[in-house]
């Protein structure tokens, strides 16, 4: 049974960080390329990072770059996104997906309403506020 769960979330204050964790199951995330998507409210849900199946390498969106960090530790199946310096546009339900093909995960970054990965979890709500 494939199975993704997110956990870290919460209330921060602007300028702090926080760290989500993204728990699997089923499958090894050396055949498993992982993404992490977040959606405000009445927003569209929108890429922020992904990694790598083949090497661990991690891209970024523009909006996380240089102040977002993916990673993973493989032998506890386990993917993580340090988030510093938060914004108050950060706010949102954090998901993790994941997709055997890469492209698809890299591609959602930028086009996630088009790339569609396999599987999802059931997010982490991650609320910015003073």
């Amino acid at each position: 049974q494939v199975q993704l769960v997110e956990s870290g979330g919460g209330l921060v204050q602007p300028g702090g960080s926080l760290r989500l964790s993204c728990a699997v199951s089923g499958f090894t995330l050396d055949d498993y390329s992982i993404g992490w998507f977040r959606q405000a409210p009445g927003k569209k849900r929108e890429g922020v990072s992904c990694i790598s199946s083949k090497d661990g390498s991690t891209y970024y969106a523009d909006s996380a770059k240089g102040r977002f960090t993916m990673s993973r530790d493989v032998s506890k199946n386990m993917v993580y996104l340090q988030m510093n310096r938060l914004m108050y546009e950060d706010t949102a339900t954090y998901y993790c997906a994941a997709d055997r093909i890469e492209g698809s995960v890299v591609g959602a970054l930028k086009w996630p309403d088009y790339y569609a990965l396999d599987y999802w979890g059931k997010g982490t709500l991650v609320t910015v506020s003073s």
